[in-house]
């Protein structure tokens, strides 16, 4: 198992990411979306204050059968606005749940909290709307990761965070893929602020190479820098995996239960109250479900190995975002560069 030729989420074929952010304003958005058509989504929430839009129809039993693109944006409960600018693009091009002569995009959204990170947030009009359509508009295999997108302001307890993705090949060819914004109360380090978390699970240096911290166990030591100067609710790790498999509704929300696991792995302590930690699931359908050769008594017999590499991709991911965060004026946190290359 290795990772695809990008080592992000648009390994998975199909898939595009569009990034739009704004110096200034110190906030921007991230869109994930199929060049051509809907996919089949999912989520799980296991955060304790999310914030999002159009979730619900993500239920497995709810009749939706597929949405067009998924939102991930700064700005809290204005960034939700930038899933207005995606539907926009969406229907100047004919994409959407066709209706007669209507065309109705289905954008799911999650926002995470990047108003106190010192950006200029003195604007009448929301930036959002205009931040999501040219996000929707840049859409391309090839992306930025770290200070890009939804990841411009987004900020860790012990430095900043980012726009991370990472992405497997498994050994039937299927590709795994998560794009992550990291924003969390707690750290992706250990305690010294070099050694990420998720070093058991690094491939190819990606982050550092560093290893594990061999002098830091799971114990007392974390302390978040964010916890005195931001309100409850002012922070989230928000994900997409995606797959190249063939997944049901139901399926794809396991395989975001299990996702969860990954920030749990990169994030330390994860899923807090004040965090709105939430996983999106997507799947392209490309590959067919292979036929059950181990007992698995109707259940989809790749979802077990999916929703294990899923975990391990989206851990992976939130080290990158956190790793690859570039250092701006204003910062009122520093970057992993700057603590560790000088």
């Amino acid at each position: 198992m290795r990772p695809g030729p990008r080592n992000v989420i648009t390994d998975v074929p199909g898939l595009l990411v569009g990034n739009a952010q704004d110096a200034a304003l110190r906030s921007g958005t991230t869109v994930l979306m199929h060049e051509s058509r809907a996919m089949t989504a999912s989520c799980a929430i296991h955060g304790g204050a999310p914030g999002t839009r159009e979730v619900a129809l993500l239920d497995p039993e709810k009749s939706v059968a597929g949405v067009d693109a998924i939102v991930l944006s700064g700005g809290s409960t204005y960034g939700l606005d930038a899933a207005s600018g995606v539907v926009a693009g969406l229907r100047a091009r004919k994409r959407g749940l066709a209706l007669h002569t209507l065309h109705i995009p289905l954008v799911p959204a999650a926002i995470v909290f990047d108003l106190l990170n010192g950006g200029d947030k003195d604007w009448t009009d929301t930036p959002y709307p205009a931040l999501g359509r040219a996000a929707f508009e840049a859409a391309a295999p090839d992306f930025a990761l770290g200070s890009h997108g939804a990841g411009c302001g987004a900020l860790t307890g012990t430095m900043k965070g980012g726009l991370g993705s990472a992405s497997y090949v498994m050994e039937d060819g299927t590709t795994v893929g998560a794009l992550v914004v990291v924003n969390a109360v707690g750290a992706a380090c250990t305690p010294g602020e070099k050694h990420f978390w998720a070093a058991p699970f690094e491939v190819d240096g990606e982050f550092g190479g560093l290893g594990p911290d061999p002098a830091t166990g799971l114990g007392p030591g974390y302390v978040s820098q964010k916890l005195a100067a931001f309100a409850e609710h002012a922070n989230t790790t928000i994900a997409i995996v995606a797959t190249d498999a063939t997944l049901t509704k139901a399926e794809a929300r396991r395989m975001a239960i299990a996702a969860h696991d990954g920030i749990g792995r990169a994030v330390v302590p994860a899923h807090l109250p004040s965090d709105g930690d939430l996983v999106f699931a997507v799947s392209t359908g490309d590959r067919p479900t292979p036929e059950d050769q181990g007992g698995m008594q109707g259940l989809n017999p790749i979802l077990p190995n999916l929703c294990h590499v899923a975990a391990l991709v989206l851990a992976r991911a939130v080290a990158r975002g956190v790793y690859l965060a570039e250092t701006q004026p204003g910062d009122i946190m520093p970057t992993w560069a700057a603590l560790n290359r000088g």
